[in-house]
């Protein structure tokens, strides 16, 4: 795939900095769902997930230690070149869903056997809530579906924006909106 390169801004959102990008930049990747990109931004390297925005575009969070080494602020103009990659690092996983999941000795090695694309997609859909209930309910329901043979959480639109802290009914919030 050939190299995406293109200049915008990123805006803060609560204390996240978000780069969404543009749409014809985009729509040059293979999904509209989560894409692993490696590139660069202001010359500094990078490889992680593109988030859906819910409305068939992608952001990607500019975390606090991308915004010191590139430097890229919001309302700050970054240059971004990157390309979607087929391999999928493990993700780190947050301990609830690690005591809920990979350490259960039933759980383990059917997570062991899932792509870590199926299991960035697990955490994906446990993660996409605010209220830590849902949350414990989703960790008990991938158990169960996992040791029901399935390899990636169902009846998941993997097109919509499912972080909370920046999102609201599946769609990334503009800047200034809460």
């Amino acid at each position: 795939m050939p190299a995406i390169s293109f200049k915008e801004r990123p805006y803060a959102i609560g204390s996240w900095t978000v780069l969404r990008l543009p749409k014809e930049a985009s729509a040059q990747l293979p999904s509209r769902g989560q894409v692993m990109v490696k590139g660069t931004l202001n010359g500094v390297a990078f490889q992680m997930p593109l988030e859906p925005d819910g409305n068939g575009s992608h952001w990607l969070h500019v975390d606090k230690i991308m915004q010191k080494k590139a430097p890229a602020g919001a309302g700050d103009t970054v240059a971004v070149e990157m390309e979607a990659v087929k391999d999928w690092p493990e993700p780190v996983v947050p301990p609830d869903i690690q005591k809920g999941l990979v350490d259960d000795p039933q759980i383990r090695p059917l997570w062991t056997r899932i792509t870590p694309l199926a299991r960035w997609e697990w955490l994906r859909w446990i993660g996409s809530t605010n209220q830590a209930e849902t949350r414990k309910r989703r960790i008990e329901v991938a158990a169960s579906k996992m040791l029901a043979g399935e390899r990636r959480p169902c009846c998941f639109n993997r097109n919509m924006c499912c972080i909370p802290e920046v999102s609201k009914s599946g769609i990334l919030l503009d800047p200034g909106q809460k």
